[in-house]
C-alpha cells in the first residue's frame, strides 16, 4: 500500500513522516512555499526526542502523481479546502481510489462520498504544529496520536484494517471502528473551541469556560433535535485522554491548536465554517438557536480575512457580542 498524504501541514506532515520512518512508501502533496521547501531540502520533522530531515517525495498537485491500484489517499487539508481538492483528486486518480478523511468536522466524508466509491472517516487526535514552510513538529512524546478508521457512513473492510495496522506500527494508536462518525461527532464538540482559541488566545480560552459551555450546549441541543448519535463524554475520554503525553520541542510548548495556527501563519482562511458552522447549519435546519457558535464563526472568519493577530478580541467583547445575538450566560 502506498500512502498519498494530500495536505502536508501539521497533521499530514506528521503522519507522512511517521509512515516514512516506518519504511512505508509515502508521497506528500503540498503547495506554495511549503512545497518548495520540502522539494529543496526535505521535510524537517521534529518531536520532543528527535529532529530529522526526511527526503519524502512531494508533489504540488494530484496530476503530478502516477496513481496505482494499491494507493490510499489521506485527506489532511482543512475542511474549507476539501471540495477543490476532491475535484482535483478525482480528475487525476478516478473515483475508485480509497479516500480517508483525516480531518476535523463531519462534512468532509459527505463531500467525498459524492465523488468516490470508497470513503473512510478518521478520528484525529494528534498534537502538531506547522508554522514555517518545510517544517512540521509533533509535541507528543511517545504515542504520536490517535488515528481511528472506519468506513463511511459505517462498517469496516480490509483497507480500514490494513491502514490501522500500519499506523499502529508507526507510533500511532489506531483502531478500526465501524461507527467512526459517532466519535467524530464527539470530537466536533471539542473542536468548537478552536475558534475561541484563535479569537481570544489560548490563555483566555483556558481562563473562562462560560463560552465553551454555551458552545457545547448549543451543539448537544442540535444533535438531539437532528437525531444524531454521538459518543458520550466518558466513552470519548476513555479513548483519547491519557493516551498522549505532551512534551516540548526545542524547549517550546505547543503555542496553539490548528485554527490558532491558521491565524498566526496568516493563511487567509480558517476552519470555523465546518466546525461552529456545522452547529449553525443544524440549528437552522431544526430551529435551535446557536448564538455563541454564530459569533465565534463570524469573528474567526474576520480575523482570517483581515490577516489580524490571534487573540485580537477579549473575553468581555466576545461575551457581549454573544449576548447581543441572544445568548444567555
Amino acid at each position: 500500500m502506498r500512502y498519498i498524504i494530500y495536505g502536508a501541514g501539521g497533521i499530514g506532515g506528521t503522519i507522512g513522516a511517521r509512515l516514512f520512518q516506518n519504511g512505508q512508501e509515502v508521497i506528500l502533496i503540498a503547495r506554495g512555499d511549503h512545497l518548495k521547501a520540502i522539494r529543496d531540502r526535505g521535510l524537517t520533522f521534529e518531536s520532543p526526542s528527535e529532529k530529522e530531515v526526511l527526503p519524502i517525495p512531494c508533489a504540488g498537485h494530484p496530476s503530478e502523481i502516477d496513481f496505482r491500484e494499491e494507493d490510499v489517499v489521506f485527506m489532511t487539508m482543512k475542511a474549507q479546502h476539501t471540495l477543490a481538492a476532491l475535484e482535483e483528486l478525482r480528475d487525476a486518480a478516478g473515483e475508485n481510489i480509497p479516500v480517508i478523511c483525516c480531518q476535523n468536522g463531519v462534512a468532509n466524508e459527505r463531500m467525498a462520498l459524492r465523488r468516490f466509491r470508497r470513503v473512510y472517516g478518521m478520528l484525529v487526535f494528534l498534537p502538531s504544529t506547522y508554522l514555517v514552510p518545510g517544517a512540521v513538529q509533533t509535541e507528543a512524546k511517545t504515542t504520536t496520536g490517535i488515528l481511528d478508521v472506519g468506513c463511511y457512513p459505517s462498517g469496516l473492510d480490509s483497507i480500514a484494517e490494513e491502514v490501522t495496522c500500519t499506523l499502529s506500527a508507526s507510533r500511532f494508536s489506531s483502531c478500526a471502528d465501524p461507527d467512526i462518525m459517532r466519535m467524530k461527532y464527539a470530537k466536533l464538540l471539542r473542536n468548537l473551541n478552536n475558534s475561541m482559541q484563535a479569537v481570544c488566545g489560548p490563555e483566555n480560552e483556558a481562563r473562562d469556560r462560560d463560552i465553551s459551555l454555551m458552545l457545547n450546549r448549543e451543539a448537544v441541543d442540535c444533535y438531539k433535535a437532528a437525531g444524531i448519535d454521538w459518543a458520550g463524554p466518558e466513552e470519548f475520554k476513555n479513548r483519547v485522554d491519557d493516551h498522549i503525553q505532551l512534551g516540548t520541542v526545542d524547549g517550546r510548548k505547543r503555542a496553539g491548536g490548528s485554527s490558532w495556527q491558521s491565524i498566526a501563519r496568516g493563511a487567509g482562511s480558517i476552519e470555523s465554517d465546518y466546525l461552529n458552522g456545522e452547529i449553525i447549519l443544524l440549528g437552522r435546519l431544526h430551529g435551535i438557536p446557536t448564538p455563541a457558535n454564530f459569533v465565534l464563526q463570524q469573528l474567526a472568519n474576520r480575523l482570517a480575512r483581515d490577516a489580524a493577530e490571534p487573540g485580537s478580541y477579549s473575553l468581555d467583547q466576545v461575551k457581549a457580542l454573544i449576548a447581543q445575538a441572544g445568548g444567555k450566560f
